[in-house]
């Protein structure tokens, strides 16, 4: 059964302006289904994935473009990079839109060759693991998150409940369409297998990690560590690799869309504020089966339960923005006193912060953490508290309790 993705009008659209649309992400989020599915009749389905195929592409790319002409899908395009000068060619030749929808599951090399040569002729989306609204298959005509009161209001008529079990029952599974949607029923079975399958295929092949288990080691370790200050020198410690090494085995976790980093705010006219990002995975499920937790309740029990409920607003909010084809204009604040606020939007010249708590009763004192923002003369706009509770609350004249099922 098809589930909808909020990204089926943007992709479309995308397909309207630009010769080229290149889908990317992690694998097994979906794209080759998404985009079957969104497939005219008289558009060619092709993997790279087939050696024969393969082999052609990296043989004999011009015979490959005259086998499989326009309009066409390639699909793992990351192992044919010396198709993209010719498809530049191609596309210059008939200067139409749509000709060439591509898809890949990693960045290492195929980022590179496509934006030298693909630079203003391709449209490029980030696709991920299933939202709230796509797993429950909601209305998806939402505006991206923001905790302003007209956003909020929009997506309050297509919100979810979630309590405290559901919710971590949520983040302990993850979002991969194959547990939450699909055939597979072995939790640990799969994360086992998808790690397998991204050690081999995209850490090893494209990006030269001869210590696969010292690489996993940092995985872990990273992992343990999402929703906190990037500490690179603890981290290559912990995998026992140089700090070199973690910086570089950092940027494979990043362009594979594994982790993100998250810029804090910062004006040089504010100096006591960190310059340091945050790290986040973007799958909780992967990031709690690496850290070892066992079943939802222990997870949701634990040291790492807040850390977790954070990353996982994180995540939906990022989805929110990328599944509309959208960059979250988003940060964290933190300042040389120990402030911090979780996650900054930063829009039309006012900010909008956001905090994430694991509780069902809302507080009027959690928006004096805002405060803090009181010193910029551009001031803050509106604020929100995400937790457990049933509906939206006001805190204050600026700040509204906001339900996790909101995000």
């Amino acid at each position: 059964m098809y589930y909808p993705r909020a990204m089926n009008r943007c992709w479309l659209e995308a397909s309207q302006q630009f010769p080229v649309v290149l889908l990317t992400g992690p694998r097994q989020v979906g794209k080759t289904t998404l985009l079957q599915h969104l497939c005219e009749p008289q558009r060619k389905y092709v993997t790279l994935d087939d050696p024969n195929l393969r082999a052609l592409a990296q043989e004999d790319p011009g015979l490959f473009l005259q086998r499989f002409e326009p309009p066409v899908l390639i699909d793992e395009i990351q192992y044919g990079p010396r198709l993209l000068p010719l498809i530049k060619m191609a596309v210059d030749a008939r200067r139409e839109t749509g000709q060439f929808w591509l898809a890949g599951s990693q960045q290492f090399q195929m980022m590179k060759g496509i934006s030298e040569t693909l630079a203003g002729r391709v449209a490029i989306l980030n696709l991920l693991g299933f939202s709230g609204r796509e797993r429950r298959r909601l209305p998806l005509d939402v505006p991206p998150f923001l905790p302003a009161p007209e956003q909020l209001k929009a997506r309050e008529a297509s919100a979810f409940s979630l309590s405290l079990k559901k919710a971590y029952q949520d983040i302990w599974l993850g979002a991969f369409p194959a547990l939450t949607a699909g055939p597979a029923r072995d939790r640990d079975l799969f994360y086992s297998s998808y790690l397998q399958t991204y050690l081999q295929r995209d850490v090893k092949d494209f990006a030269q990690v001869g210590n696969e288990a010292a690489f996993l080691r940092f995985l872990r370790a990273c992992a343990a560590r999402t929703a906190q200050m990037l500490n690179l020198t603890e981290l290559a410690r912990e995998a026992d690799v140089s700090v070199n090494t973690a910086k570089n085995w950092l940027s494979i976790l990043q362009a594979s869309l594994q982790v993100r980093l998250l810029q804090p705010y910062h004006t040089s006219a504010t100096k006591r504020l960190v310059k340091t990002p945050k790290l986040y995975f973007l799958d909780t499920g992967l990031c709690a089966y690496l850290t070892e937790w066992s079943t939802a309740a222990t997870l949701e029990a634990g040291a790492m339960a807040g850390a977790l409920l954070e990353t996982y607003v994180f995540g939906e909010t990022v989805k929110s923005w990328w599944h509309h084809g959208k960059t979250p204009p988003l940060y964290y604040y933190r300042d040389k006193e120990g402030k911090e606020i979780d996650l900054l939007f930063v829009q039309d010249e006012a900010f909008y912060p956001l905090e994430v708590r694991k509780s069902a009763a809302p507080r009027r004192e959690w928006a004096q953490v805002f405060s803090v923002l009181d010193r910029f003369k551009r001031g803050w706009a509106a604020g929100g508290v995400i937790c457990l509770c049933r509906e939206t609350l006001p805190l204050s004249e600026k700040v509204a309790a906001i339900p996790l099922g909101l995000v």
